[in-house]
């Protein structure tokens, strides 16, 4: 599965290809194969036609002039011989389905009553048609005009010279006709098995077919899977921003059904978001109100130590308060994009800190502005770095700037946390039992809502304890195409 491609539309563009191949590749074979059996056919016909315009041209003749004849047009790849008696040769089939087309093509030309018999073997590569060749190699030469007159004599003939590439391999008949004497004569032909020469016709026939069918495919399957693209990148961008506007219902029917779907599971959860959001301002509001109160009739309270511990009680309320409804609002309104210089941010932060005598270092620098809302970038960083002090007395920020992504990496100096509650603090209002300060523990929504704003802009955080000691909180922002 590994060699597959990853994509859905690679996968259907892999599984046309190798079919076309291979369809391709058995039609050449198909197409080759019948090409060589109509040579060999046509070959054959013309082979038993040459034949039997001998043998009509010899039963006119008497024995001196008949041998004359012979010698002339005893040229490979057809020798002829004049013989007493019939001859069996050695390896050669005389029951073969080549040899019974042959002998039927010599009985249409000569008559069923003439008395034939015909022998095939293969012939290998290399291999002399005859052992008659080297003895009539040099009458070649002699009868060369006389055999030139004889072929224009006998339009079925072809030419000799032009036989002579298919003389190394093929098929080797013998064939033994009786005269109207009694005497016979044998004819030791070849006949080629095909054209050495690759068709390079039929191959570039196939090749643009190929090709062509590849484009339509191409075209056709991008058309189809387009849809499923759009489909998923809508999705991406319905974590980023609940909001965008909805996918056009347009295409196939199963595109628009799809779409239609998507758009109103879209519409329910903005409902849903909105309605719960209204639900948890209205608990905001109404708690405010009681807490306010509280806090007036806490003033009037008389021991000190206990106005002091019931005003912490309600600020503790109020915070926890402020902080659910901001996390259940998950930032649903549209962010507001703009250059923010890294550097300064986080020198801000640092500033802040200091005010309240905590520790925080910056290492590194961004080498260009992020474009992403500077509100929200801030709270993020702001509770990362709140969570690093509570727990772990001082927070490092190290910065990693590329052409990609912004990475800034936030390490206190505690003690961790049990790698299995890694991604159990990110849970709303999850605490660890026991609390890594002895001073707070916090809400649990500080590392909640970083991680939603963080995500919201295409990004993510994540904990890890170092291996120098102490919890690292990585805060990864990718850079959009086209923007610094």
């Amino acid at each position: 599965m590994r060699l597959l491609p990853a994509s859905l539309f690679g996968r259907m563009m892999l599984i046309l290809f190798s079919g076309l191949v291979l369809a391709q590749i058995l039609s050449a074979s198909i197409n080759f194969a019948e090409r060589d059996r109509l040579l060999l056919r046509s070959s054959g016909r013309q082979s038993a036609q040459r034949i039997a315009d001998i043998v009509k041209l010899l039963d006119s003749l008497g024995p001196a002039e008949r041998q004359r004849i012979v010698t002339i047009l005893s040229v490979p790849p057809q020798v002829v011989k004049l013989e007493a008696t019939p001859r069996v040769p050695r390896a050669a089939a005389l029951d073969n389905p080549h040899a019974a087309m042959f002998s039927a093509a010599l009985h249409a030309a000569l008559g069923n009553a003439r008395p034939l018999r015909v022998f095939v073997r293969q012939v290998a590569p290399g291999a002399r048609p005859s052992g008659l060749e080297s003895g009539r190699r040099g009458m070649m030469g002699e009868h060369a005009g006389m055999a030139a007159a004889m072929s224009a004599a006998m339009p079925g003939m072809p030419d000799m010279q032009a036989m002579r590439p298919f003389m190394s391999s093929g098929l080797m008949f013998l064939t033994q006709v009786q005269l109207r004497d009694g005497s016979w004569v044998a004819f030791d032909t070849q006949l080629p098995q095909g054209p050495a020469s690759t068709p390079w016709r039929l191959l570039l026939t196939l090749l643009v077919l190929l090709l062509t069918v590849l484009v339509l495919s191409y075209a056709a399957v991008r058309w189809m899977t387009r849809p499923l693209a759009v489909l998923a990148s809508a999705a991406d961008a319905l974590g980023k921003d609940i909001n965008r506007p909805p996918l056009p219902e347009t295409g196939p029917t199963e595109v628009r059904r799809a779409a239609h779907a998507f758009n109103i599971m879209q519409s329910s959860l903005v409902r849903f978001i909105q309605d719960r959001t209204r639900i948890f301002a209205a608990m905001s509001h109404d708690l405010k109100t009681p807490i306010t109160r509280m806090r007036l009739r806490t003033e009037l309270l008389e021991d000190a130590d206990l106005r002091q511990r019931f005003d912490k009680d309600l600020r503790e309320m109020e915070l926890m308060v402020t902080h659910t409804l901001d996390f259940m609002r998950g930032f649903e309104q549209p962010q507001v994009a703009r250059p923010i210089d890294i550097t300064a941010l986080l020198e801000s932060l640092q500033a802040d800190n200091q005010d309240m005598h905590r520790e925080v270092a910056i290492e590194g620098q961004a080498l260009a502005p992020y474009v992403g809302d500077p509100e929200r970038l801030k709270r993020c960083l702001s509770n990362l770095i709140d969570n690093a002090i509570l727990y772990g007395r001082q927070a490092r920020i190290t910065v990693e700037d590329g052409p990609a992504a912004l990475t800034l990496r936030i390490r206190d100096q505690g003690p961790g946390i049990a790698p299995d509650e890694l991604g159990k603090v990110f849970e709303p209002f999850y605490r660890l039992e026991v609390s890594r300060s002895r001073e707070t523990g916090g809400t649990g929504l500080g590392l909640g809502i970083a991680r939603n704003i963080a995500r919201a802009a295409g990004g993510d955080v994540t904990l890890r304890n170092h291996p120098d000691g102490g919890l690292e909180a990585t805060l990864h922002l990718p850079r959009k195409p086209g923007l610094p």
